[in-house]
């Protein structure tokens, strides 16, 4: 490598082992959670009561999600809330909850596709499994949770030969997601089935597992990618790069008036109605929490519990956080013609009328001009004409909680792959008008 290769910033770099840390939304959950405990932010338990303290940094974990806050110097319904969404999950193959079988004499793992997974970009690929089982002990019957996550090869989902499958290059490949996406394992005569997997990873008896959530991930290591190391390859970056950034943001951005709060969901991938989903009630609930009359120092509003919350929501701002379509060399007849996102160009601002997305003209001119004052270009996208808008949380959460939304991304390709890809000097672009706005 040459001195003309420009270094990319360090939080691309930090970028890698966040996301090698998560292969699961409950993985990224508990890495973001950690994260925070470093950074002085303490553990709140929903059915418990809080004790806030005037400026204090708190976190709330709900299974893959997680949301942060740091309070205000003013209340919040006279500063409003700064909230930056992203999704902790991304489209993967899900172990079913009996997944043993066996065909040809090999063990074999039953899967569920969970999301818009790319089937294909999963074949051929080295997985390992990861996941929560929850386990009884000899001193409690009530089962407790623990994550898992084995990081070796110990899976293959094998592509038929060409020689059996000759017009697979000019019919294309066509696969059945029950058939054809079951991953080798072991060998029949092995003693193993995948309950005794988990057990024999956790140091526990087969018998104490009594339930779990697994999933397979790809075990090779992001990694920095391109002759000058300006982009990203790494599984996950949607939405985990998005989870970053705002965690990041959070951890730089200066105390404010606002209340500053990262959300963190599960389930985007598969609609967002679930109990630590976007369509669902976390969010609100933590919102109504922080918003409960006598807390706060100057209480001379009043006790009236909807009024003072629906004034803090009229007074905050909520940037939806998902990557975005990155204008493609092989296919760009594929993009709107002046829309067209460049990787390492900046930020994208993503644009639907049909409310596929949430921005509006007063929010994507707030995010332009935030972007604007810390020197940073933004570019944006809208979806063909012709061709189907996928969806964020921004349209959700701007109906459940009715807080002025703009969505936003970095640009990407490979979406929805096993492995992605985006730009090593977007994200910390990103970072740092995450950061502008939670200090807004």
């Amino acid at each position: 490598m040459t001195d003309s290769v420009t270094t990319p910033h360090a939080h691309s770099r930090d970028l890698l082992g966040y996301i090698d840390a998560s292969p699961t939304s409950w993985h990224c959950a508990a890495v973001t959670a950690t994260r925070l405990d470093a950074l002085g932010f303490r553990p709140l338990i929903e059915d418990t009561a809080w004790n806030l303290a005037a400026g204090g940094a708190y976190y709330v974990v709900r299974a893959g999600a997680i949301v942060a806050f740091r309070l205000g110097k003013k209340a919040p319904w006279e500063s409003g809330f700064r909230m930056i969404g992203a999704h902790t999950d991304s489209p993967h193959l899900r172990l079913k909850p009996l997944p043993d079988h066996t065909a040809s004499s090999v063990r074999q793992l039953g899967v569920e596709v969970y999301g818009g997974a790319m089937w294909y970009s999963w074949l051929d690929r080295d997985l390992g499994v990861a996941g929560r089982a929850f386990v009884t002990t000899p001193s409690s019957a009530t089962p407790t949770e623990r994550l898992f996550a084995i990081r070796r090869p110990i899976c293959r989902i094998p592509s038929v030969a060409i020689h059996l499958n000759r017009e697979v290059n000019t019919a294309g490949l066509k696969l059945n997601s029950q058939k054809n996406l079951a991953p080798l394992f072991a060998m029949e005569s092995t003693d193993i089935n995948f309950k005794g997997v988990i057990a024999a990873e956790l140091g526990l008896e087969a018998a104490n597992i009594v339930g779990w959530d697994a999933a397979l991930f790809d075990v090779t290591p992001s990694t920095l990618g391109g002759w000058d190391e300006s982009f990203i390859f790494a599984p996950r970056l949607d939405n985990q790069a998005s989870c970053h950034a705002a965690l990041i943001a959070l951890k730089e951005a200066p105390a404010g008036d606002a209340t500053q709060m990262i959300a963190l969901h599960d389930h985007e991938e598969v609609g967002s109605l679930s109990r630590e989903g976007a369509d669902g009630p976390f969010v609100e609930t933590l919102l109504r929490r922080i918003c409960r009359p006598g807390f706060w120092r100057d209480d001379s509003e009043g006790g009236d519990h909807a009024e003072l919350f629906a004034r803090a929501i009229a007074k905050s701002w909520h940037v939806s956080a998902d990557m975005a379509h990155a204008s493609h060399p092989n296919y760009a007849d594929l993009h709107e013609p002046e829309h067209k996102p460049l990787i390492n160009a900046g930020p994208v601002i993503k644009i639907n009328s049909n409310q596929r997305y949430a921005t509006n003209g007063e929010s994507e001119s707030f995010f332009a001009a935030l972007a604007a004052d810390v020197g940073i270009a933004v570019q944006r996208f809208v979806t063909r004409t012709d061709l189907a808008c996928g969806t964020t949380i921004g349209p959700i959460a701007a109906g459940r909680l009715g807080i002025k939304t703009v969505d936003v991304g970095n640009p990407m390709l490979s979406m929805h792959a096993i492995r992605e890809q985006c730009g090593s000097h977007d994200h910390p672009q990103m970072i740092t008008v995450m950061t502008r706005f939670l200090a807004s």
